[in-house]
């Protein structure tokens, strides 16, 4: 067997590494580099570096990210400049996404992960075990009799929810649901300055045994971390009518009625004319599939760690052989894992 010096350069930066010279190494589809949408938050791209990595070492092809948030990349992707968004939330866009594939421009691949969630916690112990404060907690609506457990430091005689963040979405339907569900007798809405401070306050108060009421998200490295220790409150069934409805409302005073958020599957989108010039690559992307608590649990590897998304998918690559193995053949598989150990 003879060796080469192979330089690899795509989504991962540039990695040199000496490897077995292969002669039936794969030749890629197109004759160009494969382009991800880079979008601006941890998930994706944690995703992007995952399948770069086995389109790159598992199909010969050459991989160029183009970073950007949702609008943006979802028109490259409609253009062409961008081939594959490994996340598309298509509720979140739902306008253009019914235009791009009415023009034929774009199309789904498949399911990513089925369960990205949005909802209220409290951490398990206050509703489990013999000594729990609140053994009687499970919905939303219960929330007013143990407002004391919840106490707020600077508002004597409320509780404290922990909404997100100010100007963003999530805030606005939070305070919309406060008011519908009759909390803000007893709850003050407070919002924390920033991203981090919401998780930093989540985290705190579970590794501490104390209580907390917070709105979250996932896939994210807090769930991650620490979402089996969590519960999330029960809300009415999510229905598409009454969202509307909240949401149309002229303030949040005036909502009648409030709903869950719904379970959001999210795909994997790409461009048609790169589908139809790489249909072996199509078919890869067709079989990967991932839960949103995989996900989680590599965004807390990325934060505990305190590493880039480049090394989470390599870790990825080396422990969950059970995932990402299922997703192509058995030959390539082999090529990935030699280019994980030689990139180790």
């Amino acid at each position: 067997m003879t060796f080469k010096l192979s330089i690899v350069a795509g989504a991962f930066g540039v990695l040199a590494f000496t490897a077995p010279a292969l002669a039936d190494a794969p030749a890629c589809e197109i004759d160009r580099p494969v382009v991800f949408g880079d979008l601006d938050w941890a998930s994706a791209q944690f995703h992007n570096r995952v399948a770069a990595f086995i389109v790159e070492h598992g199909y010969g092809c050459e991989t160029d990210a183009i970073p950007g948030s949702t609008l943006p990349i979802a028109n490259g992707l409609q253009r062409g400049d961008v081939d594959i968004n490994m996340e598309m939330w298509i509720p979140n866009v739902r306008d253009w996404w019914d235009q791009a594939t009415a023009a034929g421009d774009v199309r789904s691949v498949g399911v990513n992960f089925p369960d990205a969630v949005q909802g209220w916690f409290v951490p398990r112990y206050l509703i489990e075990g013999a000594d729990a404060p609140a053994p009687d907690l499970r919905a939303v609506s219960d929330l007013p009799r143990y407002a004391e457990l919840f106490a707020d430091p600077e508002a004597p005689g409320m509780g404290r929810f922990y909404n997100c963040i100010a100007g963003w979405g999530c805030e606005d339907a939070n305070t919309r649901k406060l008011h519908a569900y009759g909390l803000t007798e007893t709850f003050t809405n407070f919002r924390p300055g920033t991203g981090g401070a919401l998780a930093a306050a989540a985290e705190s108060a579970v590794l501490r045994g104390e209580p907390i009421v917070f709105y979250y998200w996932g896939p994210t490295w807090l769930l991650g971390k620490i979402g089996t220790d969590l519960v999330m409150l029960e809300e009415p069934e999510y229905d598409q009518a009454t969202w509307d409805a909240m949401m149309a409302a002229a303030s949040p005073e005036e909502v009648e009625a409030a709903t869950a958020y719904p379970v959001i599957a999210v795909e994997i989108a790409v461009n048609t004319e790169f589908a139809d010039a790489a249909p072996n690559l199509v078919a890869f992307l067709e079989a990967y599939s991932t839960t949103g608590q995989m996900v989680s649990e590599m965004l807390a590897y990325m934060q505990d760690n305190d590493v880039e998304a480049d090394e989470a998918a390599l870790e990825f690559l080396r422990t969950r052989e059970d995932v990402w193995t299922g997703w192509v053949s058995e030959e390539t598989a082999e090529l990935v894992r030699q280019a994980v150990a030689d990139a180790s």
